[in-house]
């Protein structure tokens, strides 16, 4: 299926080498507004073929400990904002694309997307993190392993 625990900024690089390329890297200078925040709580939908994806793909990129993105942000307009590092790169970020999981997982559908996220932290973090617990518990471990927050794009 994919990686979903810190993922890796190839889905970004694709779209900013792509020739019709449309920067909205100003939605990353909302969200490090609201990080740590009462409104950090941010879902993103629009109708069909409205750049969600492309959206998720920016800000996995810009905020996920699985890559490194000092170069790829360089040239954007974020680029321009004076927090534009700050963020980069420090956090623990799930994705979660569910229309990958839809067709095949439908009866199951939380229950799958569960245990691939949790196959994910077990590559990470192998023995570490008691995965008997209740979900939510086994995410707490892994907020408090990190001293980071954990970001959730749908």
């Amino acid at each position: 299926m994919g990686i979903y625990f810190n993922p890796t900024n190839e889905s970004f690089t694709k779209d900013r080498n792509y020739e019709i390329y449309v920067d909205k890297t100003e939605l990353i200078a909302y969200l490090n507004k609201v990080l740590g925040t009462p409104r950090n709580c941010i879902a993103v939908s629009h109708a069909r073929r409205f750049g969600k994806s492309h959206a998720a793909g920016m800000i996995d990129a810009y905020y996920s400990l699985g890559c490194d993105s000092s170069n790829l942000f360089d040239n954007t307009k974020i680029a321009a904002n004076a927090d534009y590092k700050k963020y980069m790169n420090k956090y623990n970020v799930i994705h979660l694309d569910i229309s990958s999981f839809w067709d095949d997982f439908k009866d199951n559908l939380v229950e799958k997307i569960k245990e691939y996220i949790i196959d994910d932290f077990k590559k990470s973090f192998n023995d570490e993190i008691d995965y008997s617990k209740k979900f939510s518990v086994i995410l707490m471990s892994v907020y408090k392993k990190n001293n980071y927050s954990i970001c959730n794009h749908y």
